[in-house]
């Protein structure tokens, strides 16, 4: 058996700490093992990041001695004014299951700075588990008037309006994600799709071929390429709309030709119709 490397041990966690790796089973066992030996003495300034990280990790495993341990070296460190610390114990709680307390920890956070990012984010997170969809719209929303540029946060934003059938303001937060991420094609994949809904089919057949400009053969912009196009064909909205539906019907029974017999069956019935 090769003998543990502390040092290698010690930058390995550094590393997951400055990519914001969770990784958090890992986490626990490299740094429950440099604890269990002391190697902590040796970190230096480290030691700080070095017990927060070990002790949210632990918390995500319901390693609560560790946890407990790690939080327990912070708050000699640091007094509950400070509000990275605070945050820590609102992380404590939502792993205890006591989510009001978790709450009441993050809501005084932010009465004290509103533009706290990590703390909104728990918030966030705390709201979405309590199914509180109009209380996380609205956090949501204040964070990214301060967070513009986290499509994440518009991504989110975006699922919680689209489970509340809010269609239109779930279209305004994939342009928003689009302008952030302009040549991801799950985002103008997802906003094709509420168009389509919305029954904007000029738009949203703009937005399929713009999928599909970004990953050829895309199996669900073809389809709905096809199905815009098959609905726009008796109008006069969009040019070459016939061309567009034999386009997508050609790619779709290529897409499926090595298919087995009764698969391609069932897809050339459905493009037939």
């Amino acid at each position: 058996m090769s003998k543990f490397n502390h040092k290698e041990a010690a930058e390995e966690l550094q590393h997951y700490r400055l990519t914001n790796e969770r990784s958090s089973e890992k986490v626990c066992l490299l740094g429950a093992r440099l604890i269990k030996d002391n190697y902590t003495a040796k970190l230096g300034d480290a030691i700080w990041p070095f017990y927060e990280q070990v002790a949210i990790a632990a918390l995500d495993m319901q390693d609560f001695p560790l946890a407990e341990a790690c939080i327990d070296k912070l708050k000699a460190r640091f007094t509950e004014k400070s509000l990275r610390f605070r945050r820590l114990l609102g992380m404590r709680f939502e792993a205890q299951g006591k989510l009001d307390e978790a709450q009441e920890v993050y809501d005084t956070i932010l009465q004290e700075d509103d533009t706290n990012m990590l703390a909104s984010k728990r918030q966030i997170a705390l709201l979405k588990t309590r199914n509180k969809e109009t209380e996380m719209i609205e956090a949501l929303t204040n964070y990214l008037d301060t967070y513009y540029d986290d499509h994440e946060a518009w991504l989110e934003l975006c699922d919680v309006y689209l489970s509340k059938y809010m269609y239109d303001q779930a279209a305004y937060c994939c342009e928003e994600i689009i302008i952030l991420q302009p040549s991801n094609h799950v985002f103008f994949l997802k906003y094709a799709e509420i168009l389509y809904t919305l029954n904007h089919l000029p738009l949203a057949l703009k937005h399929y071929c713009k999928v599909l400009e970004l990953c050829i053969d895309n199996v669900r912009a073809l389809y709905g390429l096809q199905l815009c196009a098959s609905k726009l064909l008796t109008s006069n909205e969009v040019d070459h709309a016939y061309d567009l539906q034999a386009l997508a019907t050609e790619r779709l029974l290529e897409v499926y030709k090595k298919e087995p017999e009764s698969i391609k069956k069932i897809v050339q019935d459905y493009l037939s119709n």
